[in-house]
């Protein structure tokens, strides 16, 4: 029958089919001829819109939600030069995934909760070795959680992120779909990053290692956040952000092919410019301006920079 086995999923989902073999080539070891198969059979079935067979089109989310939690793909991948590559065709599978799915009711006795049977929440297990605090979190199928990341309650993490190991992700705070945490980042409390699904081409959200995120502080589409840097409580980033390094006497911009780029080991706090009109003048007005005060050396502690840059 032409259906989305939800039998199937769930026993991908949660591991218990040892026997069976979830993209068919389960016998061979290299994962990157695994996964160009896998992109193949996904992007073909994307192309054919909505005639799509549900069934061929659930059997490859299936498989793909399993490289996904196995940190086995991801949408977006470092390269030696310090550039990333945007994997368009995680996306397209992800949105499959949204397109052929079915609402299926996953409440609770006390808490009602309804969502698409293609990305229900992500299983975990004790040898997984991340600590996931109760108290209303939830991580959805689909993402990486490395061992040693703390979820502090309550936290979300969406399909298609990736979180590294050691990083520590607070109460309230966001990792939107596809973005890339790095290792031993830390997420303050409340602290957003954006999720960046459609264009498909679009490279989501990036923090790569040791950055620390302040509280309420918010990175979103068409950013990259580079090793080390530290962001103050109550920043805003996004693709249109104006970046004012005080150190290096430059202003950091997007561009159309360019994502904003936060400097390696850049502490950045949230700052103001005047209005440059009469009626700014006038009226004393300001607009939010973030500004790089220092760059931290490695040894640093991002707490010990930011109350120093701060006073």
């Amino acid at each position: 029958m032409d259906l989305y086995n939800a039998r199937r999923a769930s026993q991908l989902h949660n591991g218990t089919n040892d026997s069976f073999c979830p993209i068919r080539l389960l016998h061979q070891t290299d994962v990157q001829h695994r996964m160009t198969e896998l992109q193949e059979r996904i992007e073909d079935l994307v192309a054919q819109g909505d005639a799509v067979s549900r069934g061929d089109a659930g059997d490859a989310v299936a498989d793909l939600v399993q490289a996904l939690n196995a940190g086995e793909v991801r949408s977006a991948s470092p390269n030696e030069d310090g550039s990333w590559t945007t994997h368009a065709w995680v996306k397209k599978g992800i949105l499959l995934g949204f397109q052929i799915g079915r609402i299926v009711d996953y409440s609770s006795e006390r808490f009602p909760f309804y969502d698409k049977n293609t990305f229900p929440v992500k299983p975990l297990r004790k040898a997984d070795n991340v600590r996931l605090v109760p108290g209303g979190s939830s991580i959805r199928t689909g993402s990486y959680v490395a061992p040693g990341v703390v979820c502090m309650p309550p936290m979300y993490v969406n399909v298609g992120a990736y979180v590294d190991e050691d990083t520590m992700i607070d109460s309230h705070a966001l990792v939107g779909s596809c973005a890339q945490i790095g290792k031993r980042v830390h997420l303050s409390a409340s602290a957003q990053v954006g999720g960046v699904l459609e264009p498909v081409n679009a490279a989501p959200v990036i923090i790569e290692d040791d950055v620390f995120v302040g509280g309420n502080a918010g990175i979103y589409e068409g950013c990259i956040v580079r090793e080390g840097a530290v962001i103050a409580a109550g920043v805003n980033l996004t693709s249109s952000t104006r970046l004012y390094d005080l150190v290096n006497e430059t202003v950091h911009t997007a561009s159309d092919d360019e994502p904003l780029e936060i400097p390696e080991n850049a502490v950045v706090v949230p700052g103001a410019r005047s209005v440059d009109s009469d009626f700014g003048d006038e009226h004393g007005l300001s607009l939010y301006a973030p500004m790089v005060v220092k760059y931290r050396d490695a040894s640093t502690d991002a707490a010990t920079v930011l109350e120093e840059a701060l006073r």
